[in-house]
């Protein structure tokens, strides 16, 4: 499983994703799901994916061999004049690499689907967000959906639900994310550190900060603490129920 989040603020864009693609007593892995594509001073692009790992590695690989020489390889992301376009050329890709790899059967059908979250700027216009569907059709961040999740999402949703600020800093938005994915790592095995996390802000086309989270990472072993030290504490300071 997997559990990524795309977030706008009014400073910029956040990303977090886990790295877990299977779970069990032996048979854990671990594979990237955060990708980034950019122009120097131009673009800067990130992509999360979930989903199936067969299809997801596909798609990122062809965009990937587009870049190489994006004005002969239309259409490539580097050159395409709208994060709209990128959206729209993402989603076509992974319709069409999903109708490839679908097998004759029952769920076939399903078994190679994958999400995507799409988000980034080119220069001279807006930061965008998007979340892609297996169908290929996608959708925008906007004020009354200000971020997106993908994968195991029921867990750390509540969370993002009651603390998102648009004005927030960074600090606060990463704190935020640090909680929603303590929490679902904490209610579901197939959610896993390390997590790979990446600020960028308005007008820079490149990351105020991009580094992977450990299991022996200070900040989060202190916010994944504190936070059920507190949630234990709000409990126990509610009234008690009165059985007449």
């Amino acid at each position: 499983m997997t559990y990524c989040v795309g977030m706008k603020l009014d400073a910029g864009l956040v990303f977090m994703s886990d790295t877990r693609t299977n779970s069990g007593v032996d048979n854990i892995s671990t594979f990237r799901k955060m990708f980034t594509f950019e122009k120097p001073g131009e673009r800067y692009i990130t992509i999360l994916t979930a989903g199936n790992l067969a299809t997801t590695q596909s798609v990122i690989s062809r965009l990937g061999e587009r870049t190489k020489a994006p004005e002969e390889r239309n259409p490539s992301i580097l050159v395409a004049p709208s994060m709209f376009q990128i959206a729209q050329t993402i989603g076509d890709l992974l319709r069409e690499t999903i109708r490839e790899r679908e097998q004759t059967g029952l769920n076939a059908e399903t078994t190679f689907n994958a999400t995507l979250i799409v988000g980034g700027q080119i220069k001279g216009m807006e930061p965008r967000l998007f979340m892609v569907y297996p169908e290929g059709n996608f959708i925008e961040a906007s004020h009354d959906t200000p971020f997106f999740q993908i994968g195991e999402t029921k867990y750390g949703r509540p969370i993002l639900v009651r603390g998102f600020q648009a004005d927030m800093s960074f600090e606060s938005a990463v704190k935020l994310l640090m909680v929603s994915f303590d929490s679902t790592i904490a209610a579901n095995l197939s959610v896993a550190l390390p997590i790979d996390m990446l600020i960028l802000p308005n007008d820079s086309f490149a990351p105020l900060q991009q580094r992977r989270i450990t299991s022996d990472d200070p900040y989060f072993r202190t916010v994944s603490s504190r936070w059920s030290d507190a949630l234990r504490n709000a409990f126990h300071s509610l009234p008690d129920y009165v059985i007449e």
